[in-house]
């Protein structure tokens, strides 16, 4: 396992380079996003996200969200996106929000039992983004053992993951709010009343507030 810091230009592009490397030979890598730590795979590798899911601790039940590196990306990966869809993404895109849609039937991958369904989120982190555009989209959950804290450092994420990761992008600790780091606010887009399935740093109300104009809202799930 290597363990890279970002400190400086040259630190950078060596945790790029051997991430991005690890990524294609179909290996996990850790990467810090603007939530929490994550632990990533190639989304259009099954052994890789099958990897992922047994390194956590969880099972096909609970595919893994998708990062990508720029919003056009949402149309490659998703169909039917809904008008209020895409104004929470033109709001909120890169940050904190994952927004589940209906996937395109063309695609070549295997997360997990998604029921025709994708959860994709661009993240507001440059080392991340710029690690998307050398690999591709990415499967990526929190780093973390199914049941316990996400990592919100790279040493944690090394002490519940390092034996199952190939490279840690150790980019400091994670962004905090309120003394400690939020997973991403998840919506159900697919359907004509979307749904909020997990609050975190955006709340109902933010969400709201940019689609009330449009006359739509969302609801909490139960």
């Amino acid at each position: 396992m290597e363990r890279h810091r970002t400190t400086t230009p040259d630190e950078r592009e060596k945790a790029l380079e051997a991430a991005s490397l690890a990524v294609q030979r179909g290996g996990l890598v850790v990467l810090p996003t603007d939530t929490v730590y994550g632990i990533g795979a190639d989304a259009f590798d099954p052994e890789a996200v099958r990897a992922l899911l047994a390194a956590k601790g969880r099972g096909r039940d609970m595919p893994p969200p998708v990062l990508v590196s720029a919003a056009t990306t949402l149309d490659a990966l998703a169909v039917r996106v809904p008008g209020y869809a895409r104004a929470l993404v033109e709001a909120f895109w890169p940050g904190p929000l994952t927004i589940v849609c209906h996937q395109q039937t063309s695609l070549q991958w295997d997360l997990g039992d998604t029921r025709g369904t994708v959860a994709v989120r661009m993240p507001d982190h440059e080392v991340t983004r710029a690690l998307l555009e050398r690999t591709g989209p990415l499967a990526v959950s929190s780093a973390n053992r199914t049941g316990m804290p996400a990592a919100t450092d790279a040493d944690a994420a090394e002490e519940m993951l390092g034996e199952a990761v190939d490279v840690i992008i150790d980019a400091g600790p994670s962004p905090q709010d309120d003394g400690g780091a939020l997973a991403s606010t998840i919506v159900d887009v697919t359907g004509s009343q979307g749904r909020v399935l997990r609050v975190g740093p955006l709340s109902l109300e933010q969400l709201n507030a940019v689609l009330e104009p449009l006359g739509a809202t969302l609801t909490l799930e139960d």
